[in-house]
């Protein structure tokens, strides 16, 4: 028998949250359909109203929030932009808070952690949202231990995801829970899904965080990150910066808080942690992020990581293999 899953849209959400778990389900079946095998799913969008418009101004039709005779199996809240707004439709939240009571399984997608936390149902939990909303949502809700580090979490029966196509990882692992590892491995191939990425993955890297910084360095910053193969002394750091080599560490260290080569050795392990996900080895990957020798990448991704280099990628083949 099919599981039904229902996705809460409402007015203002982002189209991704939807369509994006949506997708995935949609995908499942598609290759059930191919194998002969039986439909895995029945999902749907449900909202209050028959028809939402997005935060990005395409408008879903949605089934009405009508009495629930028959239980769906799992609830995924959409978040996005109208979030606010529907954290005061109390008619919402009570809706929210009677399916959860019985469904077999709830998350929700990004900002719409705050339609859980706000219903009550985070309380007590860990859970996780979109990063740039993090303060916020401490805030509001003390009571929920929330982790801005992970992509997604599941505590017990209930999943949070980090912002948009963490929506899709969450909703992958949701297909992995129901019908294997391989099922799973097989949708994310379908979507052309990079990795399928546990949830433990952080929600952004080094790199991102720093070339998405305004200030002097923010270009030099985008300049090291596609050069980090390649020596990147500070006398070259510096030219680029178009600074003496004393006046540019004094500044860079005021501005970032750290020295050039701590930023340096920083990006070059979290390009080494990508490259290790995709399978190469690990004197490949200690050449191509410039780190060096295999002995000197495991020695920087210990004291980066906790673990080494092959017992990183042991851990994700596991997560890719089953």
């Amino acid at each position: 028998m099919a599981l039904s899953i229902d996705i809460l849209a409402f007015e203002g959400c982002q189209v991704l949250d939807v369509t994006g778990p949506l997708q995935v389900f949609a995908t499942a079946n598609d290759l059930a359909a191919l194998d002969g095998r039986p439909t895995p799913y029945r999902a749907r969008v449900i909202a209050p109203a028959p028809m939402i418009t997005t935060s990005s101004g395409l408008s879903i039709s949605a089934a009405p929030l009508s009495a629930v005779d028959v239980p769906p199996d799992t609830l995924i809240v959409a978040g996005g932009q109208g979030t606010e707004a529907a954290c005061r439709d109390a008619a919402l939240i009570k809706e929210i808070r009677t399916r959860a009571a019985v469904v077999r399984r709830l998350a929700s997608v990004c900002s719409g952690a705050f339609l859980l936390a706000t219903a009550g149902l985070l309380d007590g939990r860990r859970a996780a949202t979109h990063w740039q909303r993090g303060p916020e949502f401490s805030a509001r809700f003390p009571q929920v231990r929330l982790d801005l580090e992970p992509i997604f979490i599941r505590d017990g029966a209930i999943w949070t995801s980090a912002g948009v196509t963490a929506g899709i990882d969450l909703c992958l692992a949701l297909v992995e829970d129901d019908l294997g590892h391989a099922t799973a491995l097989a949708v994310a191939r379908q979507l052309v899904v990079f990795l399928k990425r546990p949830g433990d993955q952080a929600q952004f890297s080094a790199p991102l965080e720093r070339q998405s910084q305004s200030g002097p360095f923010a270009a030099l910053h985008g300049w090291m990150a596609g050069n980090l193969h390649r020596p990147l002394t500070l006398e070259i750091l510096a030219e680029r910066a178009g600074m003496s080599t004393r006046s540019f560490s004094r500044h860079y260290r005021r501005i970032t808080g750290q020295t050039p080569q701590a930023a340096i050795k920083a990006m070059r392990c979290d390009l080494a942690r990508d490259l290790l996900d995709r399978r190469l080895s690990v004197s490949e990957v200690a050449r191509r992020s410039g780190i060096g020798s295999p002995e000197t990448l495991r020695r920087a991704f210990l004291n980066a990581y906790g673990q080494t280099p092959l017992a990183y990628q042991r851990q994700f083949a596991s997560n890719r293999t089953g």
